[in-house]
């Protein structure tokens, strides 16, 4: 192996999708579970909806609370909607995200804007440091006009949805973890590297086709989620029309307590939350 293949981050660990229900009863594919939080630091959770099956989705996802960290919701197909206590609402569509910061506390509903056919997205949870696990909440919502798209003389196309890619900026920005998201298309052969940011936990997320990750040549399906190694840069190499999303972000290395829709450091804290939203303090 020569040195620039040892610069390359490899598979570290493998995260088959599994069939997984929420909510009111919503089929979906559990592809990070929040039992890995500590070797995923700062990314707790990553689920896929995805079915032109009605009676899959069509309960939603009913009135429930957060606190202690994010949530993203990036829709590929159909639209949900969403509405809060505190007086926000929204109606993503295809190719728009929400970015709540649940923080401190909010209680809100995710429900589908439609009775039939496909609804397609993931939500992606990510925890926040201790200092500001109770900011006050807040939320993004990005239309998918306005979420910048690079084209490379490949044919490979990244939609930058937070960070940096090259000189383009993705409309999330100034998040404690410092994350990027890109939803990247490669065309069949089309080869694919990005140098990563120095420290950062890196997932490539299988969502369509086949995709070679790395020097090992292992090929990542749809609904698969990898760990990526300590490296320099991503490389992927699509055995057919492809894509992914890479997801990075800066550890926060801090004590994880969790407990269903809460996330703190410490059990203290989860006890406290708990009495917080019975007692209406969300």
């Amino acid at each position: 192996m020569n040195s620039s293949e040892s610069r390359v981050r490899d598979i570290a660990h493998w995260f088959p999708g599994r069939a997984a229900e929420d909510g009111a009863g919503v089929k979906l594919t559990r592809l990070l579970d929040p039992q890995h939080a500590r070797q995923a630091d700062p990314f707790l959770m990553l689920d896929e909806f995805r079915s032109d099956q009605a009676q899959d989705y069509i309960a939603g996802f009913p009135s429930h609370p957060h606190r202690g960290f994010e949530t993203v919701t990036y829709m590929i197909d159909g639209r949900m909607r969403h509405r809060d206590n505190q007086g926000n609402q929204g109606d993503l569509g295809p190719g728009s995200v929400q970015w709540m910061t649940a923080a401190r506390g909010i209680v809100h509903e995710e429900m589908p804007q439609q009775e039939n056919g496909m609804l397609w997205g993931y939500q992606l949870w990510i925890n926040l440091p201790s200092a500001m696990k109770m900011d006050p909440p807040g939320y993004q919502d990005i239309e998918a006009e306005g979420i910048p798209e690079v084209q490379l003389d490949s044919g490979v196309r990244v939609r930058v949805i937070a960070g940096r890619f090259d000189d383009t900026v993705g409309p999330v920005a100034d998040r404690p973890t410092e994350p990027h998201y890109f939803d990247v298309q490669l065309p069949r052969g089309a080869r694919f590297e990005w140098a990563t940011p120095v420290g950062h936990t890196v997932f490539v997320q299988g969502v369509s086709g086949r995709t070679q990750v790395g020097n090992e040549g292992r090929a990542l399906a749809e609904r698969e989620l990898v760990l990526l190694g300590t490296g320099e840069r991503i490389a992927l190499v699509a055995e057919d029309d492809a894509r992914v999303l890479i997801l990075t972000g800066k550890p926060i290395g801090e004590p994880i307590a969790a407990y269903g829709p809460f996330v703190m450091n410490t059990p203290t804290e989860i006890r406290q939350a708990f009495d917080d939203f019975r007692s209406g303090r969300f």
